[in-house]
């Protein structure tokens, strides 16, 4: 579970695209901020008591400040509205130190797919695989010119000789994935973030043109309704929790995910997504076998049994111990 966190200043707010804002963050003393490598994210503490995950889009090197984006979500629950309509310029914030499920491989060329607001780890590593030298291809999909966020910092340097645009209103423009992953050579690695939808396409036509799993590499932002983990499920069964601090032992009712059930007797884990993507609620495991349903943790993760997502997982074994 993520505790340890630090106060930064909003220094800037601007309209980064359509619905689309873009927030500078800075140390309020004016020191550096922490060291993050491309693909990093933070958690950030918004007004309303939401935590919410959001990459990091400048280039890693550059830690007098962090640069994020943030989607303003038709079916938010509260996390980017508070971002666009309430945080402000000169207000301070909490966020975690940087961490990083995503990140960028040597190789002796990368292929980076980003759909929408997926744009923004991919930047970052755009930037540091143009400050390297590394050979690159940076393809950008987005509904409309409009909703593209930070076309002006791809199109306006010197990223543009690697980048390629392509928008659902402009025909001449479609994406021909097939034919770009088909030039996929055996050291050729790929990244993709966006939609859902987006990234099985991409990480499909990989596959199709022979890229092994271990080039491809992709970051979800959220999951669609029909890949959600369902907890909980029918069928599922009441079991125990024990906390390995003070040895208290909680009922967690079959209708009930564990934050909830915990958070209503009084012990409280930060959640975010609820959904098993951002792992914010991650927590170790004692004693007991979960039952993992979320995306985040790793399949060796998932066999090693120590740790869990307890906003969505359950348990194999009558009662967990957890590291709380």
């Amino acid at each position: 579970m993520i505790t340890e966190s630090l106060s930064v200043r909003v220094a800037g707010k601007y309209q980064a695209a359509e619905d689309v804002v873009g927030l500078e963050l800075v140390d309020p003393a004016g020191g550096l901020l922490p060291e993050f490598s491309p693909g990093a994210h933070i958690d950030v503490h918004l007004p309303g008591g939401f935590i919410r995950q959001y990459s990091l889009l400048n280039d890693c090197l550059q830690r007098a400040h962090f640069l994020i984006g943030v989607l303003r979500e038709p079916q938010s629950r509260g996390g980017s509205i508070a971002v666009h309509d309430q945080v402000q310029v000169g207000d301070l914030l909490r966020i975690s130190p940087p961490r990083n499920r995503f990140p960028l491989v040597p190789a002796a060329r990368s292929l980076l797919f980003a759909g929408g607001i997926g744009i923004t780890p991919l930047l970052c590593m755009a930037r540091r695989l143009l400050a390297t030298g590394a050979a690159f291809d940076l393809h950008y999909s987005c509904r409309t010119r409009e909703r593209a966020a930070f076309l002006d910092e791809i199109q306006g340097t010197a990223l543009a000789a690697h980048a390629r645009v392509h928008f659902d209103d402009e025909p001449q423009t479609a994406l021909d994935a097939r034919t770009v992953l088909a030039g996929a050579g055996a050291d050729t690695h790929v990244y993709v973030c966006g939609p859902s939808g987006y990234i099985d396409f991409i990480l499909g036509q990989a596959r199709g043109a022979g890229v092994d799993e271990a080039r491809l590499h992709f970051e979800r932002f959220a999951l669609d309704e029909d890949q959600r983990p369902a907890a909980p499920a029918e069928g599922d069964t009441a079991f125990q929790v024990r906390l390995a601090s003070t040895g208290e032992v909680f009922d967690i009712p079959a209708d009930e995910t564990i934050t909830s059930a915990l958070d209503r007797q009084g012990v409280f884990i930060p959640v975010s997504c609820e959904e098993g993507i951002c792992g914010t609620c991650l927590t170790g495991v004692r004693e007991g076998i979960p039952d993992h349903r979320d995306t985040y943790l790793t399949d060796a993760e998932h066999a090693a049994n120590d740790q869990f997502t307890p906003c969505c997982s359950r348990a194999r074994t009558p009662m967990l111990v957890l590291d709380l």
